[in-house]
């Protein structure tokens, strides 16, 4: 993830989450074709401005948005999650995450004890997340954020929830911390572990202690997931199996069950 000239610090992040928009949630109509897309961008962009985005920010996002197809069939075909937990495991490449995540455990002894220290969470379950997420940093998206976010954002199916992901977004940009050219993956997330633009307000960490949040920075990534997790109800020495004190954390992360247990299963085996 590129880092903008001007950064942004901790402090920044909270800042940021402390003047929080809370502009009208969805006037502007939604649709279910690309058709009234224009129509809704031009709407929203009237009630973004009288909710505290500037008029410059928002003509700097939106000069490249347009109605994402990739995005609309992503969200409307996530067939994986319909898998059974063997296929899906084998269809996520757990055997090499695993593998490569006991690797990196010892290469990057120091960071995951740091980690651990601060929020509670051992490195199993993150570098699980880390290698299903990205394939550890390889791949962290190439679609337009903007207009993944807007696209859903005006899509009836999940209007509301992306709307306000549309709002975290633009602060994010308002802030300089993102250029409004940036690519994530097609659902608008953002980084090695893929946060949604709320989430990168909420739960961004420094990691690296360099005075910046960059998930594009596996150690800002890792630790930004350690403080989501908590911040989920992680409870320091517990279990994180299902029906375990920490599982419910993990299902914090994402809502299908096949990708719970296999982040608690992956973790397992490289934490040992």
């Amino acid at each position: 993830m590129k880092r903008s000239t001007q950064g942004l610090t901790a402090w920044g992040f909270a800042a940021l989450i402390a003047i929080g928009i809370s502009g009208p949630a969805q006037a502007a109509q939604c649709g279910n074709t690309s058709s009234g897309f224009g129509s809704w961008v031009e709407q929203f962009k009237k009630e973004a401005s009288g909710a505290g985005i500037s008029q410059n920010t928002l003509d700097r996002a939106f000069k490249n948005a347009r109605y994402a197809t990739k995005t609309i069939s992503a969200d409307r075909n996530q067939k994986s999650f319909k898998l059974s937990f063997d296929q899906f495991m084998q269809k996520r490449g757990a055997a090499t995450i695993i593998s490569k995540g006991k690797r990196l455990k010892k290469q990057n002894a120091g960071m995951f004890d740091a980690i651990e220290k601060k929020y509670g969470v051992p490195a199993g379950p993150l570098i699980a997340i880390w290698g299903m997420e990205s394939g550890f940093g390889s791949f962290t998206g190439n679609q337009h954020t903007v207009s993944a976010v807007a696209t859903l954002a005006y899509d009836c199916r999940r209007s509301a929830f992306f709307t306000e992901q549309l709002y975290s977004l633009l602060q994010l940009i308002q802030k300089g911390w993102i250029s409004p050219d940036f690519k994530g993956a097609a659902h608008g997330e953002i980084g090695q572990t893929q946060f949604l633009p709320g989430n990168v307000a909420r739960f961004g960490a420094d990691g690296d202690r360099n005075g910046s949040i960059n998930l594009g920075s596996s150690a800002d990534a890792l630790a930004s997931t350690a403080n989501f997790l908590q911040g989920h109800g992680w409870s320091r020495g517990g279990g994180y199996q299902p029906g375990q004190t920490n599982y419910r954390a993990i299902q914090g992360w994402n809502a299908a069950g096949v990708y719970q247990k296999a982040i608690a299963k992956i973790g397992a085996e490289i934490d040992g």
